[in-house]
């Protein structure tokens, strides 16, 4: 073998271990991007249950601001009284 097939043979395994190692890298990087994927909707869905349950919380802020009955079915579901109002508990 003269040394051009030498050097050939040298580039063209270079070139493999290249082509191996970007393959490799492909590869891993797929797998990354997959993940991240799933990341991003596990992510979505938890923030679509967040803005929910905010939307929800701001319906009952809103009540609690404007509407004095609903203010006083909740304080009376805590247990709180009137003046003079005397609570009776009894077990189910």
């Amino acid at each position: 073998m003269n040394s051009r097939h030498v050097i050939a043979l040298l580039y063209l395994l270079l070139l493999a271990g290249f082509g191996v190692g970007a393959g490799a890298m492909f590869i891993e990087a797929r797998a990354e991007y997959h993940q991240l994927k799933l990341a991003e909707a596990a992510n979505q869905r938890r923030l679509a249950e967040a803005q929910a349950e905010l939307a929800r919380q701001k319906k009952i802020l809103d009540r609690l601001r404007s509407d004095p009955a609903y203010v006083e079915k909740i304080l009376r579901q805590r247990t709180y009284a009137r003046p003079g109002e005397v609570i009776f508990r009894f077990e189910n």
